[in-house]
């Protein structure tokens, strides 16, 4: 089997197209897929650099979602069928030919999308429904600060959360790009000419926000607690900066409020496979409808790994990257 092999790590550059054992057989309860498309996420960078290593049992191929074809089911799955077209949030090993994942971690792809679009969903949306409707606890009416918007996460996060009734607030690193999220119903903060809490405080009126999803932390930490208002919740899914801060917590008490964290990789079976069901039973068929957008910046051939990995790492694109598998 052909798989993208990242050596002993180190830069993109060290991304190449290499020839391994056949896969194994899928155990109990997993299904094989022959990959068509993979999505490039964060993590893939981090584990490629040496920086995220991979859960006990989990593949140490890169790769956290595809699309592609169903080609053989392990014993008791019964909800698939050999030919079926899926898309997949994956325990590792998408940028391969084939990669075995548990079935209820596979989901139909939405009417009308292609393979590529299909193959950008799982790993965002799995992490952003989570923390967003679930762990954020986000409400109609209520408002949202969502930093990093023009990533894959960000995006999702911004369409979530219009679904859901909030108003949207986000941060992002140029003017090019606040256009593009203002076409998303969201307003737009650039980073970069002004501070967001000074702005934030403007926009609600000195209230601040109910809820924040950051991806920065360092010092956005304490910033995001200035930001909040009373029962605000602040929710950290990455660390692009440090993973430490100082915290003043006299406003975490004052504001009585709630910082929770959490990542999606280690997790059970059992918990991805409720957020899938809530995926297909609340989101899929927006996308289905129309509703709901896949926003893909650019697609690379796999063996251009190494440039999907650079332009991920500049945060130059908006929305998603994807690798054609051969």
């Amino acid at each position: 089997m052909k798989f993208i092999n990242h050596g002993a790590g180190g830069g993109p550059n060290v991304l190449k197209v290499s020839e391994g054992a056949t896969l194994a057989a899928p155990a109990a309860g997993e299904l094989t897929i022959r990959v068509a498309v993979a999505g490039v996420n964060r993590p893939d960078c981090l584990q490629r650099s040496g920086q995220y290593p991979p859960p006990v049992g989990a593949s140490p191929i890169l790769g956290l979602e595809c699309a592609g074809e169903v080609v053989a089911l392990g014993a008791g799955v019964s909800q698939w069928r050999v030919g079926d077209l899926v898309c997949a949030l994956c325990n590792g090993g998408a940028y391969a030919q084939r990669v075995n994942v548990p079935a209820t971690q596979c989901l139909p792809i939405p009417n009308g999308l292609s393979m590529v679009e299909a193959a950008s969903l799982p790993e965002n949306w799995f992490t952003v429904f989570h923390n967003v409707a679930e762990r954020g606890a986000l409400k109609s009416g209520e408002t949202i600060l969502i930093h990093g918007g023009t990533s894959g996460i960000g995006l999702a996060a911004i369409q979530l959360s219009r679904m859901m009734g909030a108003k949207v607030i986000v941060t992002v690193g140029s003017d090019e790009k606040g256009q593009f999220v203002e076409k998303l119903s969201a307003t737009a903060i650039n980073y970069r000419k002004e501070d967001f809490v000074a702005r934030i405080a403007a926009l609600t009126q000195g209230k601040g926000v109910d809820v924040i999803l950051d991806m920065v932390a360092g010092d956005y930490i304490d910033r995001n607690i200035q930001s909040l208002a009373i029962e605000g919740r602040l929710v950290q899914i990455a660390f692009l900066q440090s993973s430490k801060a100082t915290v003043n917590f006299r406003d975490v008490m004052m504001k009585r409020l709630t910082i929770s964290g959490s990542t999606l990789r280690p997790r059970t079976v059992e918990f991805k496979a409720h957020i899938a069901r809530e995926l297909v039973a609340k989101v899929w068929p927006k996308f289905a409808s129309g509703e709901l957008k896949c926003v893909i910046d650019r697609e690379f051939d796999w063996t251009d790994a190494a440039a999907a990995h650079a332009l991920m790492e500049s945060s130059a694109h908006i929305g998603k990257i994807m690798l054609r598998v051969a």
